[in-house]
């Protein structure tokens, strides 16, 4: 089971400013002038990050375990289930069109629903997910 939340870190820089930044993604950072300002752009940070790797053909970093200090962030719903498409496809090597094929779709269908801009429905990819061999599991827990 993948999970998509991320432990982050926060600190100061010169300016007293509050800096977010994510030890298993490179080079994915956000700030605010308070904390919770900070906090609040931290999902939108890690989710263009994930993003730009599902763009790119990039692998996306497994999460470590959040440690005590550090501050979990988790990706949307709908980010989660495209990342987890986008890896399972990749795990399964193959084509667009070879996954457009098992689902009965065509393969526009299938860039749209890897395509981290496109507003896919849940439902859409809880079916090509479990075309792959895999099910969305989405669980709620305390802020």
């Amino acid at each position: 089971m993948r999970s998509f939340t991320y432990p982050a870190r926060v600190t100061r820089d010169r300016a007293k400013r509050y800096v977010v930044t994510f030890p298993d993604m490179p080079r994915c950072a956000t700030d605010g002038r308070t904390l919770a300002e900070a906090l609040a752009e931290a999902p939108d940070a890690l989710e263009e990050a994930v993003a730009h790797r599902v763009a790119e053909g990039l692998d996306i970093p497994s999460p470590s375990r959040c440690k005590r200090g550090q501050r979990c962030v988790s990706l949307s719903a709908q980010m989660s289930a495209k990342a987890a498409l986008y890896l399972a496809v990749r795990e399964a090597g193959i084509t667009k069109s070879a996954l457009a094929r098992r689902l009965g779709v065509v393969e526009a269908e299938v860039r749209r629903m890897l395509d981290p801009r496109h507003n896919t429905r849940l439902r859409r990819l809880e079916d090509a997910l479990r075309a792959l061999g895999q099910r969305l599991v989405v669980h709620a827990e305390a802020a």
